[in-house]
């Protein structure tokens, strides 16, 4: 489940459906990651070689990512089962 997000407009875009303040050609495909991300209790569940999960190194180190498009990522924590901090930005 979702406890929390970073960014506003990928939170709006979850409760409300509203794409201000997300790219609207990533729509489809955030609705597709949020959804599983809702749904996930591990990272086995977003398993999917498209999404290309995989845990940040560095000072982000205790973050995980999912590939959107190009260089915008999904980035977030894990808080047990549960997901929080989910941020949407372009990491270059």
């Amino acid at each position: 489940m979702i406890l929390s997000f970073q960014h506003k407009g990928l939170q709006r875009f979850f409760d409300s459906g509203s794409v201000a303040g997300i790219q609207p050609h990533h729509a489809g495909k955030l609705r597709e990651l949020l959804t599983a991300l809702h749904a996930a209790n591990s990272p086995d569940d977003l398993a999917r070689p498209s999404w290309r999960y995989h845990r940040l190194k560095g000072e982000l180190g205790e973050y995980a990512s999912l590939t959107i498009n190009g260089n915008w990522r999904l980035i977030f924590r894990w808080h047990g089962q549960d997901v929080e901090l989910l941020d949407y930005l372009d990491y270059h």
